[in-house]
């Protein structure tokens, strides 16, 4: 019987120190965006709350369709006029990622320098979204 009980001991220290690394984890979201004009002042103010309450949450953005004007030069909001560059610029000092679907700018024609130098690319931003949920455990938002 003490091999039993030393058996069922380190079962549960296994699980107890699984459990606190699920608890010590960092938080992770991906937000998706897909529309520059209806999510993208909205979906930046967001994320700039979001890190406001929880700074150390390692936040990705990835865009694609109409979401990548979100990151081209000279990207503004339509209604206000507010330029996205200072304010992708302040997040990306926070640590925040963006990415463009590759997909998308080719399907467009549009040349990777056409974007702010804040972005990186992604082969597909709907597979890179859905990695990031399924393998990467990280949560989703849409703004």
């Amino acid at each position: 019987m003490p091999t039993f009980s030393r058996l069922l001991t380190t079962i549960v220290l296994v699980l107890a120190s699984l459990a606190w690394g699920q608890c010590s984890a960092q938080d992770k979201v991906v937000y998706h965006v897909d529309n520059a004009q209806v999510q993208g002042l909205k979906g930046l103010r967001n994320i700039r709350n979001h890190l406001d309450v929880a700074p150390d949450t390692k936040i990705i953005v990835v865009t694609h369709a109409e979401g990548i004007d979100l990151l081209m030069e000279g990207g503004k909001d339509a209604k206000s006029g507010t330029e996205y560059a200072p304010l992708i610029g302040a997040l990306k000092s926070r640590g925040v990622q963006f990415e463009v679907c590759e997909i998308t700018i080719k399907t467009r024609g549009i040349s990777k320098d056409a974007f702010l130098l804040d972005a990186d690319f992604t082969p597909s931003g709907v597979v890179r979204i859905a990695n990031l949920q399924y393998k990467d455990h990280f949560a989703y938002i849409k703004p």
